[in-house]
């Protein structure tokens, strides 16, 4: 299968996402409990739920792929990745939000090939935004079956709208990352949804400094390229995929596609 091929994937992978969110509203609307890992973020049955549809669904679609995903890997389970095509999937991402129950959670799917993102799945189930990139196109879907493309906008004149996490914040490194940027307003948000916000023009840059794990960033990283932003680390270097531990460095997701400038020595220009 080429990288071409998964674009005619994508309405099953988004009925797969949809599935999965559907399993994870009905523990959203229960009296669920929530365990802790080793790492002591917590984990709940949606989560485990999640995962397991989307990883079955995953070995029919494409059983010759491999498959990362967050809560089997802190199972233990290790893939084969030696061929270097494989699929990042956090089955619900934003388990703090899902817990506050304050809707900002994402199903991620992701598939890197050569260490790159090439296409990627990227569903919230309170909102139904349901975001899509494949063969270098992105697109979102509000409500089943109502697909638009999506692109990043160019920086308004009036300045950017900056996105900062919502629990996972470092604010002494945002601080001093955005203060030369000319900043019109700072959103704060919880899960990947931040990066689909990007890449649809609803925002302009996301600095994230705390710790994600390449599951996090795959499939919104995906449908950032595809929309024309980009994702990667804050001197401008590429984030790549496939690293010893799945642990990413500090990312900066952001809507141009120029280069970074030195943001301490004088202002970023937009091209």
């Amino acid at each position: 299968m080429t990288p071409g091929d998964f674009e005619t994937l994508l309405p099953e992978l988004a009925a797969l996402a949809r599935k999965a969110g559907a399993a994870i509203l009905d523990i959203y609307r229960s009296d669920f409990a929530v365990r802790r890992k080793e790492d002591a973020s917590p984990v709940t049955e949606a989560d485990l739920r999640s995962e397991r549809i989307i990883l079955d669904g995953l070995s029919r679609l494409a059983p010759d792929v491999p498959a990362v995903s967050e809560e089997a890997t802190a199972a233990g389970s290790r893939a084969d990745l030696s061929r270097g095509r494989f699929w990042l999937i956090d089955p619900l991402d934003g388990t703090k939000e899902f817990v506050k129950r304050n809707g900002e959670f994402t199903v991620n799917i992701g598939l890197i090939d050569k260490g790159m993102p090439i296409a990627g799945i990227l569903y919230a189930p309170v909102p139904d935004r349901l975001f899509l990139a494949a063969g270098g196109k992105a697109w979102v879907e509000e409500g089943e079956g109502r697909r638009r493309p999506i692109a990043c906008r160019t920086p308004p004149a009036e300045g950017l709208r900056v996105l900062s996490s919502r629990s996972h914040r470092d604010p002494a490194r945002f601080d001093a990352f955005v203060a030369d940027f000319p900043v019109a307003e700072i959103a704060h948000g919880g899960s990947s949804l931040k990066f689909a916000q990007v890449a649809a023009g609803e925002a302009d840059l996301y600095p994230r400094f705390g710790p994600t794990m390449e599951w996090d960033t795959a499939a919104g990283h995906a449908i950032l390229n595809a929309a024309g932003g980009r994702l990667t680390l804050p001197d401008g270097s590429p984030l790549l995929y496939g690293k010893p531990g799945f642990l990413n460095p500090p990312v900066v997701a952001r809507g141009w596609s120029g280069a970074i400038e030195d943001h301490h020595k004088k202002r970023p220009s937009f091209s």
